[in-house]
């Protein structure tokens, strides 16, 4: 079949951050630099040339941005100043967009006026529906935040899987549907890539060979350590299992969180709420003060989804010392209002649509990418293990 060309492709990823593209004359540079451009993905001259050239479809069955993290290196070292490294970044948005069967994604990285609306809207939702509940489903007195008759109880006996009818049912239905969007939008992911692709016959064993390279990159985001530059790397690290780390406390131990007697699950929050905090800060900081090649350019998104983590750690905090500290019940629930009206935005929308969404996307890359290394590697009667250190870059 043909291969088609899209001459404006070019401008579609200018919304995306790709600005510098056309000074890039394909030195080789930027892959013989990375280092974790690794046989058989070298990246990123090829990512590059794909999108010089308008093939979107090859693009969009292409892995390689997310192999990338982003540390720095190639952009530093581009004698043209052609920014491989943003551009890298602007493809894993159009590729987030692509893989969105809503098109949601599309419109809010195209449109930073969309998604910001978008979340103050469901912010507003979110305050009079937590309000509404309150006041119906909950004990309808807002001086109560604990206990049986508390006016948002997080624990009540009942017939939904024994949770009765509670903030902790928003949660488990919220996180039903985030799930199957991810996993939806995961699936178009494979399709592209790997699924629909001729010469990519993979065997199921091979599929089961590498599943443990999921949860691997998952927590550890292990591959990022591989870059010279080590900071980034545990910024990056801090940032997602403090997120992670409260978001099991909050799906799964809800009610312990609003017992004083529980000590190690207070623990787990400070430490991780500090985490949030202090990472975000650190990026925002670094974005508005470029102070690293990682932070020279910002999309919207990238601030958005910063003030937002900010929002949710400082609303949190403030939430558990009214209560904790001061004993203000009202505003204890006031607060905790305020919270889940940062709390739901970010993950109706940031999770599956934006920023948030790399958290599957990047692992599940690696996790194909080992998995097309394969299938390359025996198909080619090759000895070369899978993403295996390039030993030699040729222009």
């Amino acid at each position: 079949m043909a291969v088609r060309a899209n001459p404006n492709l070019l401008e579609e990823l200018k919304h995306y951050g790709a600005d510098d593209v056309t000074k890039c004359y394909h030195c080789g540079n930027c892959s013989a630099t990375c280092p974790l451009s690794k046989e058989p993905f070298i990246f990123p001259r090829k990512s590059m040339r794909y999108l010089q050239m308008g093939l979107g479809d090859k693009l969009k069955g292409n892995l390689e941005p997310w192999l990338c993290y982003y540390c720095g290196e190639c952009s530093d070292e581009c004698p043209r100043e052609a920014e491989p490294g943003e551009t890298m970044m602007s493809m894993r948005r159009w590729l987030t967009a692509k893989y969105d069967i809503t098109g949601i994604s599309k419109l809010f990285y195209e449109s930073w006026v969309a998604e910001a609306g978008a979340i103050m809207l469901v912010a507003l939702l979110t305050g009079i529906g937590f309000y509404w509940f309150g006041m119906t489903k909950g004990g309808g007195d807002f001086g109560i935040y604990a206990g049986p008759n508390a006016f948002l109880p997080a624990h009540t006996e009942g017939n939904f899987f024994g949770l009765g009818w509670n903030v902790h049912t928003f949660d488990w239905i919220m996180g039903a549907v985030l799930g199957g969007l991810l996993v939806t939008n995961c699936l178009r992911m494979w399709w592209f890539t790997t699924g629909s692709r001729k010469d990519m016959k993979v065997p199921l064993g091979t599929y089961i060979k590498h599943a443990f390279l999921l949860p691997w990159h998952f927590i550890t985001q292990k591959r990022y350590a591989e870059c010279d530059k080590k900071k980034p790397w545990i910024i990056h690290l801090i940032l997602m299992l403090s997120y992670l780390t409260l978001l099991i406390l909050i799906m799964l131990f809800l009610h312990h969180m609003h017992a004083p007697e529980t000590h190690w699950v207070h623990i787990f929050g400070y430490a991780s709420t500090i985490g949030l905090l202090g990472t975000a800060a650190y990026a925002l900081n670094g974005r508005l003060n470029k102070t690293e090649t990682h932070y020279k350019h910002s999309h919207e998104s990238d601030l958005i989804f910063l003030f937002l983590l900010l929002y949710v750690g400082t609303t949190g905090i403030l939430q558990h010392f009214a209560y904790r500290f001061l004993g203000n019940e009202i505003l204890a629930n006031f607060m905790y209002i305020i919270h889940m009206m940062g709390v739901v935005p970010m993950l109706v929308l940031e999770v599956p649509f934006s920023k948030w969404a790399h958290l599957a996307y990047r692992p599940y890359a690696m996790y194909l990418a080992a998995v097309q290394a394969d299938v390359i590697a025996e198909r080619e009667g090759t000895k070369v293990p899978a993403l295996a250190p390039q030993k030699q870059m040729t222009a």
